[in-house]
């Protein structure tokens, strides 16, 4: 199947998408924020640039889209308009974080994703992940992931 806007177009629209900032970002950090959590954003001197880092905790927290990281859910499908460039874009997407994550690891830090899915749709309830994400805060555990 051919895309419906030439390639320019489809250029621009594609640049327009934000890497920080997202939706389920805000979200997530808005209710962590509201829980009494503090936190710092985008910290580069970590590897991957964690989105969400509690210094307190010595946590990074990643908030992952699921088109961008290829994660197996509904939210997720393989683009019909170039497969091999996207394939390609999505499996460097997945070496990264786990690289990134296991880099954060071995320097002492633990680290917990949530995905994109788990803070959108009908069936969410983005209040009950922030909730288990605070209890693996306070427990102390190494790795942590909501899927929704």
């Amino acid at each position: 199947m051919t895309d419906i806007v030439d390639r320019a177009t489809r250029s621009r629209m594609m640049s327009g998408i934000r890497s920080r900032n997202t939706r389920p970002e805000i979200l997530l950090r808005s209710l962590l924020h509201r829980r009494g959590l503090r936190f710092r954003l985008d910290v580069r001197t970590l590897p991957g640039r964690p989105d969400i880092v509690l210094p307190r905790y010595r946590a990074a927290v990643f908030v992952h889209g699921c088109f961008w990281h290829g994660h197996t859910c509904p939210l997720f499908k393989w683009p019909q308009t170039r497969p091999e460039f996207w394939r390609e874009k999505i499996s460097r997407n997945r070496r990264h974080d786990l690289t990134a994550q296991a880099a954060l690891v071995a320097q002492g830090w633990r680290v917990a994703v949530i995905w994109e899915c788990a803070l959108r749709g009908p069936r969410c309830h983005p209040e009950e992940v922030a909730q288990r994400l605070i209890d693996w805060l306070q427990e102390g555990g190494t790795a942590f992931e909501q899927r929704g």
